[in-house]
């Protein structure tokens, strides 16, 4: 599994950096096991990362710990607030848990931040920017 390889890398060369990890919470039919292994992952190696749960709109914004998460059946999401706050808090990086299925508004075409989508999924679909990551 690459994907395990290149988070390790790169979670090592966060640093200092200002990091956020967002779940997609719109749907209860996700890997759930898998997304409290990445979850486990930063806590151990980037414990100071912030945790954002997020559907269409912005659950909870919490220390990061993988047993906090609660899913949601409605199936409808949205990136935008989520992608702002991070322009907000001046995030050095986002990470987003998602099958990046949701709503980004046309205008946006670019963040501040470097964003990494953890698509837990065989399809990857197209994002506007960023970079993406396939973890299933």
């Amino acid at each position: 599994m690459k994907w395990h390889k290149r988070m390790l890398t790169l979670l090592q060369k966060q640093g200092d950096k200002k990091v956020a990890l967002c779940v997609d919470t719109s749907t209860n039919e996700v890997p759930k096991m898998l997304i409290n292994n990445i979850v486990k992952l930063f806590e151990q190696l980037k414990p100071d990362t912030l945790l954002v749960q997020a559907d269409f709109k912005i659950r909870s914004i919490t220390p990061i710990k993988s047993d906090t998460i609660k899913y949601y059946s409605h199936g409808k999401s949205s990136y935008t607030l989520v992608l702002e706050w991070a322009q907000e808090e001046k995030l050095d990086t986002l990470f987003y848990i998602t099958d990046v299925t949701g709503f980004i508004p046309e205008e946006m075409d670019t963040v501040d931040f470097d964003l990494y989508w953890l698509v837990p999924d065989d399809f990857i679909p197209h994002v506007p920017f960023g970079k993406v990551i396939k973890v299933a």
